[in-house]
């Protein structure tokens, strides 16, 4: 008998971005469960991370609230750009495929504009491809603006479907937010809970070092100020996830020997990091940068429900550049339940990566973002056959884009040795 097939994980497949900072309109086709951005300071990596961020704030706490988090359309939309601010997603959502296909590709389109009242939703709609293939005719099922629309019920919305027409409180409400609080629009609800539940990092070391109350918590929070309590949940829940975290951290971590989560008299939870050869441990305050880092990116790559999408700024930051190798593999067997999005500067992240998972960004003359698949840049993936490392390739410039000394020299006419 044949073995049923494993359920897939929801997975985003292209997203294009118009109007939204440096990011005036670009397109990321064919991504990976782990897709990596590299580029010059200043490039627009920052950007891309934000739209996601954005789109998870509108669901979780409303559009008005991240919009104006980001300055509204005078430091949201891109300088001298007009209409709306347009962001779109192609995804295919997780679960169980049926009769040996994958499950159908669904758009998601959102554009965002603003009126003396403040922000509005433009345009909103969802579209799929009834086959489950890519070929076939889109059918819109959810078609929204300004507040008013409709929407089609079921499981797989089609012509037979009514449409039902609906008028939501305010033109700045989603549709999708709305609406997909409901069982009766499955599809909807499904990249509701898919989008409510992408955890992105902005992970510090000062905020790990805190004293929380006490009380296990499942999800490590965007800062890690609640480290403690993710540490007290997997002891009482997955022991052996620990375990497994712990055994990583002190391969990673010279002379570590054990962290734990220590319930204090005042209810609240102290961390403690004990090290060879001391007998005693020392306070979470006291511990390095990188080894409170390390353990907070292991929680977040072990977690044993993941989120269906994460996020993470600049992994290299405090961390020793031969363990980022390590962290990158870890980010590649992590991305086979979850899918990463990952900014970085480190050649040595880079070097664990395939072609396919990494994009390099740089400015175009017009000042905006342009983004490359390194799979597609010439001559880059015959290299990496031959036994070359991808980011050493980066950093001797093969990719003929994302190299700030190189855009240096071309904007002051000087080569990249300072001479004329």
């Amino acid at each position: 008998m044949a073995k049923p097939t494993a359920p897939t994980p929801a997975r985003i497949e292209a997203i294009s971005v118009k109007n939204y900072r440096a990011l005036k309109n670009v397109e990321f086709k064919g991504l990976t469960p782990l897709t990596v951005l590299l580029g010059p300071n200043g490039s627009g990596k920052s950007t891309v991370f934000d739209v996601f961020a954005f789109l998870s704030e509108c669901f979780a706490g409303g559009l008005r609230k991240a919009w104006d988090k980001r300055g509204r359309f005078k430091e949201l939309r891109s300088r001298g750009a007009d209409g709306p601010i347009e962001i779109e997603i192609q995804y295919r959502e997780g679960g169980r495929p049926t009769s040996g296909q994958r499950n159908p590709l669904i758009t998601y389109h959102l554009a965002v504009g603003e009126e003396k009242s403040g922000p509005v939703v433009v345009e909103e709609w969802l579209r799929w491809r009834r086959t489950g293939t890519n070929s076939g005719q889109p059918f819109y099922f959810l078609r929204f603006a300004r507040g008013k629309g409709d929407v089609i019920e079921g499981e797989s919305p089609n012509d037979d479907g009514e449409r039902e027409a609906q008028e939501l409180d305010s033109p700045d409400l989603l549709a999708v937010s709305t609406l997909g609080q409901f069982a009766k629009h499955p599809r909807v609800s499904s990249l509701r809970r898919f989008i409510s539940g992408w955890y992105l990092s902005y992970l510090t070391a000062d905020h790990t070092r805190g004293v929380p109350e006490a009380g296990p918590q499942e999800k490590l929070s965007p800062t890690g100020d609640n480290l403690p309590n993710v540490i007290q949940f997997l002891e009482e829940q997955h022991p052996d996830r620990l375990k497994a975290i712990r055994e990583t951290l002190a391969r990673r971590i010279p002379r570590l020997e054990s962290v734990e989560a220590d319930l204090m008299g005042d209810g609240r939870l102290l961390l403690k990091i004990k090290d060879a050869p001391f007998t005693q441990p020392v306070l979470a305050k006291w511990a390095s940068d990188g080894t409170l880092k390390m353990l907070a990116y292991l929680l977040v790559l072990h977690d044993p429900k993941p989120s269906p999408l994460v996020g993470i700024e600049e992994p290299e930051n405090h961390l020793h550049p031969k363990l980022l190798t390590e962290l990158a593999e870890e980010c590649l067997e992590a991305s086979e339940s979850t899918q990463l999005m990952v900014t970085t500067h480190s050649p040595f992240f880079v070097n664990a990566l395939q072609p396919r998972n990494v994009w390099v960004l740089s400015r175009g003359t017009d000042g905006y973002t342009l983004a490359h698949n390194t799979e597609k840049l010439r001559g880059v993936s015959e290299m990496v056959e031959a036994g070359a490392q991808l980011g050493y390739l980066w950093m001797e410039n093969h990719f003929g884009v994302g190299d700030p000394l190189q855009d240096i020299a071309a904007k002051t006419g000087r080569s990249r040795k300072g001479g004329a």
